[in-house]
């Protein structure tokens, strides 16, 4: 009987000033992966240069927003042959756990879903790892997209996997703070197979670019509500 053919994998982590972290979550990342592209987004320290030294490859992208720089590290990997199966979206902040990589990966590979979020609603947290306008936004916005899209989801955490095909056939837009809910409802009205797993979260090394602010908060905030009605 022949085995069955590993995936291949490319990690995407987009980076704003994270070079006391980034290293951190490179070490973790398992060994399946090919490709950790990390995407620095306009960072004033040095970034990209411990990125390098830590073994990923390293885009630029300077204008600023988290969906941007996705898409940045995303039009490399198009460059790439082959193209990969899977595509892992990774925080370069280190509040995730890199190594389980492996758990989101899983349902793909064993039950052919699409998309798997990794959740930190489902998982174990840190205290003080999430602030309270993260909690509220994250239980707001998941309430709303199971009323207004009927979208079953706890969390809107950037940790997860998706097929590259279909992430290519969503055809993601958003270039800041609505990068994840946009890809969560998306693939909802496509119809993909999509499903959760617990992840766990702890303190991020920095400061948060979107908790950390009263400006993040109510821009992410605002942006989270607009693409959720904007995909009604």
């Amino acid at each position: 009987m022949s085995q069955k053919k590993s995936p291949i994998i490319d990690v995407i982590i987009p980076a704003f000033n994270e070079e006391k972290s980034i290293p951190k979550v490179i070490a973790e990342i398992p060994d399946l992966v090919r490709h950790i592209v990390v995407a620095n987004n306009n960072s004033q320290d040095r970034t990209s240069e411990v990125a390098e030294e830590a073994g990923a490859k390293v885009v630029f992208e300077e204008q600023k927003g988290y969906g941007k720089a996705c898409l940045t590290a995303m039009d490399w990997i198009k460059g790439q042959n082959p193209q990969p199966d899977i595509v892992v979206f990774l925080d370069g902040d280190y509040s995730d756990y890199p190594w389980q990589m492996t758990d989101l990966i899983k349902p793909i590979q064993e039950n052919d879903f699409d998309l798997v979020i990794g959740s930190r609603s489902l998982g174990k947290k840190e205290s003080g790892s999430m602030t309270i306008p993260q909690v509220f936004g994250n239980w707001l916005a998941t309430k709303l997209m199971r009323f207004i899209q009927g979208a079953e989801f706890s969390d809107l955490g950037p940790f997860r996997a998706i097929k590259w095909r279909e992430l290519l056939n969503l055809e993601m837009q958003d270039e800041n703070f609505g990068w994840t809910i946009e890809m969560q409802i998306k693939a909802h009205k496509a119809g993909l197979r999509y499903t959760e797993v617990p992840v766990d979260y702890k303190k991020r090394i920095g400061v948060s670019k979107v908790s950390g602010t009263v400006k993040g908060v109510f821009g992410a905030g605002y942006k989270i509500i607009f693409t959720i009605f904007k995909y009604w």
